[in-house]
């Protein structure tokens, strides 16, 4: 139960969470890289969790705002949303791209955000190192889970260069791509039903995503 939790906390991060963040083997970095993004990150939100634990274990709405204000930011969520919607989302306007994205970061957190408060602590979580030169279309940052096992479950970022810096886009958990989990379920959606059918199934909880 809790390495599922785990895994289905990491799934949120890339459009809501961003919660696999420092190791305490690492040092904090200074820098706007991607692997000092996700550090740096995370360093401020797990000690706001952890000095303030009961307090968002009794209000789930505290920390689901907590997260939208603070994480969401560093997501570049409405490219995400793209690559979701693949060729089903070519004709559709931006303002439709908008609201499915929105719909699915707020989707997400509803879901998954509990998760954080079991990965609050930095030993649960570590940082490698970036491995090769940074790719402007395409920089993973690696890093590991430990599992409750011993265990440790590999989490991917994948960042990319926008004009406002380096944004995270997709999460592979384990091999398994956060967009193409979601396409896959999301495409037969949109030509069947439209996009506005999504965006409202998914806003009102009708539509349920398989992880």
């Amino acid at each position: 139960m809790i390495a599922r939790t785990l895994r289905n906390t990491a799934k949120t991060l890339l459009l809501a969470c961003f919660v696999l963040s420092c190791g305490n083997a690492m040092a904090v970095p200074d820098g706007n890289d991607p692997v000092s993004l996700v550090v740096n990150g995370m360093t401020g939100l797990f000690k706001e969790v952890d000095d303030n634990l009961a307090k968002y274990e009794s209000d789930p709405a505290a920390l689901q705002a907590l997260v939208m204000k603070d994480l969401v930011p560093m997501l570049d969520t409405n490219y995400s949303a793209r690559l979701i919607l693949g060729r089903a989302g070519r004709d559709i306007p931006p303002e439709k791209v908008q609201a499915f994205s929105d719909a699915m970061v707020n989707m997400l957190v509803s879901r998954y955000s509990y998760g954080l408060l079991q990965l609050h602590s930095t030993e649960l979580v570590k940082v490698l190192p970036q491995k090769g030169p940074l790719n402007d279309k395409l920089t993973r940052v690696r890093s590991r889970v430990v599992l409750p096992d011993g265990g440790e479950a590999p989490i991917d970022y994948a960042f990319h260069m926008t004009a406002d810096g380096w944004k995270a886009f997709d999460l592979i958990v384990e091999g398994i791509s956060y967009v193409t989990t979601f396409r896959n379920q999301i495409v037969p959606e949109v030509q069947a039903n439209g996009i506005d059918s999504v965006i409202e199934r998914l806003t009102t909880g009708e539509l349920q995503l398989a992880e």
